[in-house]
């Protein structure tokens, strides 16, 4: 009997398999209810291609948002009516995944509780990717389904705590920790810190740490960021709550989210009065003061359950917040409230809008909580200290295989050569070192990274990379200005690094001199424009370098003039048609303009007396605006004419590029939006006279309607003018971060 029973088990009745499929696709989940009570082969009979079963599919289907609580009490009949618990909830689909993988990725934190509770092992369970459970949780950013998965394996396992490479992603030796910060969830990510610090030294199959994933994410930190003037103010105004270590448990998150629904019952309001609400418990903030503001800043929850290592992260904090925010003294923090408050209150006046408002505050948000993330693991980060972790097990080897050698006495052999050669390339693949954080952030430009790690570990300033290249030569290639200057003007530099080689012989100026694939490093827009700001970068690392790196040649046999020259030659092509064009098309209108110009500067409006000769409207005020625009015009029209071919004549050099030819464009612009604004005034006050006294209400009107289309064309060109006006007024290049 109890063959024939497994038989049915493995080859379900295909009347049974339809109908679950149906249901399952319609969402009739209390059919399927039905179905799994009275028969227990359905519990593991797969239904898609994916080989998924029913509860895979009723778990994959459900959307927080949607707030259905029927599904959830279903679901969890259906989980119920399991007999064998452990061999039913590990049934993998072809993903490798378990029910409880779906629910920690969906965010549904009670089914993961119920699965969870049947048989803690289910935590252990691999996916394809030789992830558990708590990999889709952390991946998704469900940090209650984390918390949750964590207190029950905690339980389960007596609160031992699990080795390293429970933690790993076997696939690509990823932790959940290389995971949080990859999805930007940064919040999470410091909780995972706090429980497990040792993660945060771990690295993958690649040699990456949390902190380099971090260093490639330019867009989570400020320094990456070039802000608006209305912007700049709103993100000094706006409030964001630092990081705390606290130990939080799901328990602790599911109370407290229930007594926000009691407060909010409590108070029983509207949502539109939601911001009227929060505008009242600010006001109440500033009336109690600052004593009330510094209780509520170092107040954490759960004081009495975190003793001893929480404290001491607290303390940190405290001690780091008094350094980050000391601009004003303890007493003032009241009226720094208020100056906040007024401000975010008078740009909501101004037209801001409460959008841009909000906006601004979730990218400090943002910035914040990626920055606390930073410092947190740059404070655990051992990287420094000398371990012998086998790292580079070679290297005594390879220093005992290449002893001191003499010169020979004959001509080596050319195959003998080429076989060393391949011998050390392979050597050189075995020792080499992944390049460190410092040098990541340098290279993408992080600018707080950097200065974190020069200022935990000053040692951390003489890292190279796998080529031979120092933090200011990766700086200097990858014009990250930023953190170029910081490094010059930190003084922690020592001198030697200005002489420093890399591994083919190029110095620090080779480096600037070197365009890299980004087509546009620099925030300015046309190719013309990209290459004066290339060399104004090249002038201004020449006058850091030392003397001798101007002349000094690399392996190859280059300077950094014959680096930049050749490096640069599709750029400056490119900055040539852009040039030629833009004047060829501006001269057309600036000859437009003058010849309208000299037309009507040579005609007087009135004519003249015929016995004293004399303009017969010259006492009127419009006579003398029409004849002064009219003259300027002209005169305007024809500089931008002359300077717009000098530019099309001109030899168009490399360094040409530095000054003079962006100057004459400047120039050009200038006398050409001038003329445009004179002969618009000439026009308007040469018109004034034709109009009779019953329509002079409508000139204003009339003379608007009329300097619309020249008006566009001004407006169209701005952008151009003010950034080459930008170009010539800046000393260092702004780097641009829009790739990111």
């Amino acid at each position: 009997m109890s063959t024939e029973i497994r038989r049915e088990l493995k080859n379900p009745p295909k009347s049974l398999e339809d109908d679950l499929y149906n249901l399952t696709m319609k969402g009739k989940w209390r059919e399927v209810v039905d179905i799994y009570e009275k028969h227990p082969i359905a519990h593991e009979t797969r239904l898609t291609k994916s080989e998924d079963t029913a509860l895979h599919i009723a778990i994959s289907t459900y959307n927080s948002r949607s707030k259905n609580s029927n599904h959830e009490k279903l679901v969890e009949k259906m989980i119920s009516h399991i007999s064998s618990s452990f061999e039913i909830l590990s049934i993998k689909n072809v993903r490798g995944e378990t029910p409880l993988h779906l629910a920690a990725a969906v965010g549904w934190v009670n089914i993961c509780k119920v699965i969870a509770s049947k048989n803690w092992e289910l935590v252990r369970i691999r996916n394809v990717n030789g992830e558990t459970p708590f990999f889709p949780a952390v991946h998704c950013g469900n940090s209650r389904s984390f918390l949750c998965l964590r207190e029950i394996y905690n339980k389960g396992t007596k609160g031992n705590e699990p080795d390293e490479n429970f933690w790993r992603r076997n696939k690509d030796g990823n932790t959940i920790l290389h995971s949080a910060i990859s999805g930007e969830y940064f919040r999470l990510a410091y909780k995972i810190i706090g429980y497990y610090p040792k993660l945060v030294n771990s690295v993958n199959i690649v040699g990456e740490s949390p902190l380099h994933v971090l260093a490639r994410k330019p867009n989570v930190f400020l320094s990456s960021k070039h802000m608006g003037f209305y912007d700049s103010i709103i993100y000094r105004c706006v409030f964001v709550d630092e990081l705390k270590k606290q130990n939080v448990t799901y328990n602790n998150i599911a109370e407290a989210s229930q007594t926000n629904h009691s407060i909010g019952r409590k108070i029983n309001l509207p949502e539109n009065y939601t911001t009227c609400l929060n505008f009242f418990r600010l006001g109440t903030l500033l009336l109690t003061g600052s004593s009330f503001w510094n209780k509520q800043k170092n107040k954490s929850p759960d004081e009495e359950n975190q003793r001893s290592r929480e404290n001491e992260a607290d303390t940190k904090d405290d001690e780091r917040k008094g350094k980050d925010d000391g601009f004003f003294p303890p007493n003032y923090t009241t009226c720094n409230l208020l100056f906040r408050f007024a401000m975010k209150v008078i740009f909501i006046f101004l037209g801001v809008g409460i959008w841009r408002i909000k906006n601004v505050r979730e990218r400090k948000k943002l910035y914040s909580h990626a920055s606390d993330v930073m410092k947190e693991m740059i404070e655990l980060e051992s990287r420094y200290k000398y371990e012998s972790t086998g790292q580079r097990p070679n290297r005594k080897v390879e220093m005992e295989q290449f002893p001191e050698t003499k010169l020979p006495d004959f001509a080596p052999d050319v195959s003998n050569n080429e076989n060393e050669k391949s011998e050390k390339k392979k050597t050189a693949n075995i020792t080499q070192v992944k390049d460190t954080p410092i040098l990541v952030a340098a290279k993408i430009g992080i600018l707080e990274i950097v200065e974190r790690i020069i200022s935990k570990c000053p040692v951390a300033i003489q890292d190279l990379d796998s080529k031979g290249k120092n933090i200011l030569m990766l700086a200097a290639e990858n014009r990250q200005t930023s953190v170029f200057e910081y490094l010059l003007k930190s003084r922690k530099i020592p001198t030697y690094m200005f002489h420093h080689l890399d591994n083919e012989g190029n110095n620090i100026l080779h480096h600037a001199a070197m365009l890299g694939e980004q087509l546009q490093p620099w925030r300015i827009p046309g190719a013309a424009l990209q290459m004066q700001w290339e060399i104004k970068w090249y002038k201004y690392v020449k006058s850091k370098a030392q003397p001798q790196c101007v002349a000094q040649q690399n392996a190859k046999g280059e300077t950094p003039k014959r680096i930049f020259t050749r490096t640069h030659e599709n750029l400056m092509k490119a900055g040539i048609n852009w040039l030629i064009k833009t004047s060829e098309s501006c001269s057309v209108v600036a000859a437009l303009i003058a010849a309208v110009a000299f037309a009507t500067s040579s005609t007087v409006p009135g004519g003249l007396d015929e016995e004293s000769g004399y303009p017969v409207l010259r006492d009127s005020p419009s006579f003398g605006i029409f004849s002064v625009a009219s003259l300027a015009a002209l005169c305007l029209s024809v500089t931008a004419l002359v300077f717009f071919l000098a530019i099309i004549t001109s030899r168009c050099q490399e360094r040409d590029f530095g000054i003079s030819l962006p100057r004459k464009l400047l120039v050009g612009l200038t006398s050409l939006f001038a003329s445009i604004a004179s002969i618009l005034l000439s026009f308007c006050a040469g018109h004034k006279f034709i109009l009779k006294d019953s329509l002079r209400f409508a000139a204003v009107p009339i003379y608007a309607v009329a300097s619309v289309p020249v008006a566009l064309f001004a407006l169209a060109q701005l952008p151009l003018y003010f950034d080459l006006l930008r170009a010539a007024c800046r000393k260092v290049p702004l780097r641009s971060y829009k790739v990111f």
